[in-house]
């Protein structure tokens, strides 16, 4: 055949026309090679492009150059070259060439299986599977794209690497999962994407973010980015060896509650972010010294508004660019678990932001959220909800929390909004709500999901923690999902914390008339596994820091907060503290700001600190203190009927370990001969006292313990006669347990 004199070679088929109007669904009927006889016919299209040439590789000799005929002046190119031969396209641009495989010449990317189990919300690899994964093919280096959008019409990649024109990489659609995907030659980590959508009535979306990105720029510029997925380079394997132990429910749970951006500044900068590697520096040696088991950062997932605290998440599989990049967090990962502190991220399935470029409407269609409001709007947050009915969906979401659990070695998730999941009325009022298939308020596929979710991390992750925040009522959150439960590890006990923080902070004088808000939460305190938790949410908005909820002058309020903190660190359940309350922080948390630092300047400030950081101990330390929380032959009332005193004590236990006597006195009254029963006789020593003078308290004490008698009260046979400080806590031990 004559290759000049084949002028068939050069004609276009019916959809060429669709490609050159930047509407054409099924570009490779188009582009790439082409079988025509003994030729393979190749189009390419390259608008503005000053020439096209074909590149042939040929077996035993160089290449050799041809030039592709325009046959379009839009910039469609045409040329030959042997059946099967390889060839490149050398394309010549007004500031110079580029040489680069073709696009089009590559066949089918994803497996079957693959979108077998996309399509059934099953695949636990979607990190490695979707968005932008740089790879070899065929001896070729670039990155295959993969994005989930069924409705669409076409959809391209745009980027840096194609000055963002939508009509240069058209991808492919695979009908049976909906998802479009296409290999760029040539192009690697670091470059910035977006997808082009051109939904099902022939309308123009703005650019989309990738929902499956695993880099993104620093907002607010909001363009993915392709990331660099080669191994790290992981050194914590004597924690990862371990954590079976360390965060067993018999285990001490301490968590320190971080937002990072306003944990401390930048010296000089009060507007600056701390990055990974400073981090690493500065707050990690800070956590080990206070004694803290876990660090738990609010959401670090890329999000788009700063006000949101991370809450409005859109790159759900992304660390955030405010921080640095991916392989900086996770060296952060690993430097924490070379410390030997755990790490727990905030996580965010509950509900997304409406930003154009973000997930909403992503296709043209409610593809990730309901298309009815009633369903599909969050009237709190201004916010859309997931559609948790879509196998797609659930998927994205476990794919998500898998990605934070592996890929960063992440000991756990504590999931944001669970009660806002889980009912259909929530914050609606009467006609804003659609009721469930039975007609009630239940949001079952939500509630499918959550054990879903739940099941498949016990499975894969082993041993890491999952944590609801669910302030509601709903029975059996930490229960397994065999035995009826949602299957989380943990439920942060929001009922304790309201109905405490209450007591605590009114007049001591009006104590006894509301002595069942502190009392309360030991009447279910093992109806699940619970941790305390002082957030964040806590000291905003209005309420107050904790040191302004207590009441009284300024030497009142700090010692009602060290007493409360030692109630909390007493109390079963395992403990959160969010950043600042160790300090004593006079005021509330500002996000744009950082925590009161100066108050290590004074002595208040340093006493609080010391206190907490001998609360974390003696927990870590002391097995009474932590090993049977979450069961209740570890807790004992001894008084809690002394409604005039405000006066109450309880023994922790542990199995073969000496208990702790915990005695509260939440007046500033002090109690000089208080005789309180113990279940032994000897000394007790005084593990704690949180108004001793280390913690700026005014001393007050027994002299490092007391004798107990034998003196039957309070259903023991022994009793000690204790000087109670005024709004103070105390921790005594027998000594034979020293």
């Amino acid at each position: 055949m004559n290759v000049a004199s084949n002028e068939s070679a050069y004609s276009l088929p019916p959809e060429a026309e669709d490609l050159l109007r930047g509407t054409c669904p099924d570009p490779f009927a188009v582009l790439g090679r082409q079988p025509h006889g003994r030729l393979d016919v190749v189009r390419a299209f390259c608008p503005d492009a000053r020439a096209v040439r074909l590149v042939v590789q040929r077996p035993r000799s160089a290449p050799v150059e041809r030039a592709m005929r325009r046959v379009d002046e839009r910039g469609l190119y045409v040329g030959t070259v042997p059946a099967g031969a390889r060839y490149r396209l050398k394309i010549g641009w007004a500031d110079g060439w580029e040489e680069t495989e073709d696009p089009y010449s590559f066949g089918l990317l994803l497996g079957d299986l693959d979108l077998h189990l996309f399509a059934r919300g099953e695949h636990r690899d979607l990190d490695r599977v979707m968005g932008a994964q740089p790879m070899v093919i065929d001896g070729v280096a670039g990155v295959r794209f993969a994005v989930w959008a069924p409705n669409a019409f076409r959809v391209s990649v745009i980027g840096d690497f194609n000055v963002w024109d939508g009509r240069r990489h058209p991808m492919r659609l695979r009908h049976a999962a909906g998802i479009w995907e296409l290999f760029i030659p040539r192009i690697g980590p670091g470059e910035r994407y977006k997808y082009e959508i051109i939904d099902a009535e022939q309308r123009l979306l703005p650019p989309k973010a990738d929902p499956y990105a695993l880099a993104a720029e620093q907002p607010p510029a909001t363009a993915s980015v392709v990331a660099d997925t080669s191994p790290f380079a992981w050194t914590d394997e004597d924690w990862m060896q371990g954590r079976a132990g360390r965060q067993a429910h018999t285990a001490p749970l301490s968590i320190y509650e971080v937002h990072l951006a306003s944990w401390r500044r930048p010296e000089g900068d009060p507007h600056g972010i701390l990055r990974w590697e400073d981090l690493e520096r500065t707050l990690i040696p800070y956590v080990v010294d206070m004694g803290f088991t876990h660090i738990e950062l609010m959401p670090v997932m890329e999000h788009p508004f700063d006000g949101s605290w991370g809450y409005q998440t859109l790159g759900l599989y992304a660390p955030s660019a405010r921080f640095g990049a991916p392989k900086q967090f996770a060296a952060f990962v690993d430097a924490c678990h070379r410390a030997g502190i755990g790490v727990i991220l905030d996580w965010v399935p509950a509900h997304f932001p409406a930003d154009a470029h973000g997930l909403a409407h992503f296709d043209g269609s409610c593809l990730y959220e309901h298309a009815d409001r009633r369903e599909g709007y969050h009237p709190d947050w201004h916010t859309l909800i997931y559609n948790f009915g879509r196998n797609e969906i659930r998927g994205f979401l476990i794919g998500s929390a898998l990605t934070w659990l592996r890929r960063y070695h992440v000991d756990g998730l504590r999931v944001d909004a669970v009660a806002s999941m889980l009912y259909r009325d929530y914050s609606r009022r009467e006609g804003e709500w659609l009721a469930n298939i039975h007609g009630g308020r239940e949001n079952l596929e939500a509630v499918a999901f959550v054990r879903d979710l739940n099941v498949t991390i016990a499975e894969l992750c082993p041993h890491t923690l999952m944590i609801a925040e669910e302030s509601t009522a709903w029975p059996g959150v930490s229960w397994p999902v065999a035995d009826g439960g949602l299957g989380f590890s943990y439920k942060w006990n929001m009922g304790w914390m309201h109905d405490t923080l209450a007591y605590m902070g009114r007049d001591p004088i009006w104590r006894r008339y509301h002595h069942s808000e502190i009392m309360f939460g030991l009447h279910y305190a093992f109806s699940e596994r619970f941790i305390l938790p002082l957030s964040h949410d806590e000291v905003v908005h209005g309420k107050g820091s904790l040191l302004e909820r207590m009441p009284g002058d300024d030497w009142r309020k700090h010692a009602g907060l060290r007493a409360y903190f030692a109630f909390m660190w007493a109390h079963p359940g395992k403990k959160l503290l969010f950043m600042g309350g160790e300090l004593a922080q006079p005021h509330e948390w500002r996000a744009d700001g950082e925590i009161a630092w100066y108050r290590l300047d004074q002595p208040e400030g340093r006493g609080m600190q010391a206190l907490v950081r001998d609360l974390n101990r003696l927990h870590r330390a002391i097995p009474a203190l932590h090993r049977a929380d979450c069961t209740p032959d570890g807790f004992e009332w001894l008084i809690g009927d002394d409604v005039d005193n405000a006066v109450f004590v309880w023994l922790r236990r542990a199995p073969d370990a000496a208990p702790v006597l915990v005695v509260c006195n939440m007046t500033p009254v002090p109690r000089p001969a208080y005789r309180v029963g113990v279940p032994s006789g000897g000394y007790w020593r005084e593990l704690l006292n949180s108004d001793g003078g280390e913690y700026a308290g005014s001393g007050m004490g027994n002299g490092g313990g007391a004798l107990a008698e034998p003196e039957p009260a309070h259903g023991c046979d022994h009793s000690c006669v204790l000087v109670l400080p005024p709004l103070a806590v105390l921790y005594l031990t027998p000594e034979w347990g020293a």
